[in-house]
């Protein structure tokens, strides 16, 4: 077994943030490191929204393909970006300890605030569809590219402020244009949003996987995550279903909360499940249940249609 890891990643400077990040973990592990950046189709089509393109596995199918033939050994990834179901023959081993979760207004205009009329920048149909049923006055527009591709854009005029995740603008040390962290309780995040995932083939050498994951792996995060995911896999939801969900965990307690919008923001489902955190993912099958008994079915069912058009 080699304790050199060959880190793949995508080229923007927030993955590579999530990748330098990683290799610390690593190293100070013992293991040796090397970073391969792969270009995605997610990160090629800029001019397409992502529900267009296809949300599976558009930021990560290049990085499988590299896992499957041995060049890379682990890639990194959002934990927001990871799709609930995972193809044959690859696994998530590690979740590294979680960011603050909220989403926040990023603008150099301190005034913007979501009780005005502004146009706001997101590529997030979870984010829209909030803003339509909680703030049904904000306008939004389409922005996609890397963080510093839309603060650009916004500079350009293209919006007033961007509707981001903490972790990012945290992360590219953006903080001085954070003009408002939004509630949770309202724009409940996105599964996994404030972590980065490890994915592996599963052939990898049981013993270097055992070495990462060791090095790498929260827990607390970790049954977050899996509680999240489990609830997101039934709902098979991608990047453009607006779903969310977000964990919690008070001693061996896990608390679960998550929904579903429509696409016009008229509906919106927001339930709370609590349970024992030994098994995460039957707490994430329990809030599905309960979303779809409250009328959830029906609004993921439209969702798709509407999307598939």
């Amino acid at each position: 077994m080699s304790n050199q890891v060959k880190i793949g990643t995508r080229g923007s400077r927030l993955a590579l943030w999530q990748a330098y990040h990683v290799e610390e973990l690593l190293q100070k592990a013992g293991l040796s490191t090397e970073i391969v950046i792969i270009d995605t189709k997610g990160d090629q089509i800029l001019d397409v929204s992502i529900a267009k393109i296809g949300s599976k596995g558009v930021f990560t199918q290049e990085l499988e393909d590299q896992l499957l033939d041995g060049r890379i050994d682990i890639a990194v990834h959002s934990a927001k970006d990871m799709q609930s179901n995972l193809p044959d023959g690859f696994e998530i081993i590690a979740f590294t300890k979680r960011e603050k979760e909220n989403d926040v207004l990023v603008s150099h205009d301190k005034s913007v605030s979501l009780k005005k009329e502004v146009v706001l920048g997101t590529s997030s149909t979870r984010r829209v569809s909030t803003l339509k049923h909680f703030y049904p006055h904000v306008k939004t527009v389409e922005v996609r590219g890397n963080l510093q591709t839309r603060i650009r854009k916004m500079e350009e005029g293209l919006c007033d402020a961007l509707l981001l995740a903490y972790a990012g603008a945290h992360r590219m040390e953006y903080d001085h244009m954070i003009v408002e962290e939004l509630d949770l309780d309202e724009f409940t995040p996105a599964v996994g949003q404030g972590s980065v995932a490890i994915e592996v083939a599963k052939k990898l050498d049981s013993e270097l996987e055992a070495k990462i994951t060791k090095a790498c792996n929260h827990l607390e995060t970790s049954l977050r995550l899996r509680a999240e995911r489990a609830y997101l896999r039934v709902l098979e939801g991608g990047c453009s279903i607006p779903v969310f969900a977000l964990a919690n965990l008070e001693g061996d307690q896990l608390s679960l909360k998550g929904g579903i919008v429509s696409l016009d923001g008229k509906e919106r489902i927001s339930i709370v499940v609590e349970g024992d955190s030994a098994n995460p993912e039957k707490l994430g099958q329990e809030l599905a249940d309960k979303v779809f008994a409250a009328g959830g079915k029906v609004i993921l069912d439209q969702i798709k249609l509407t999307l598939n058009k």
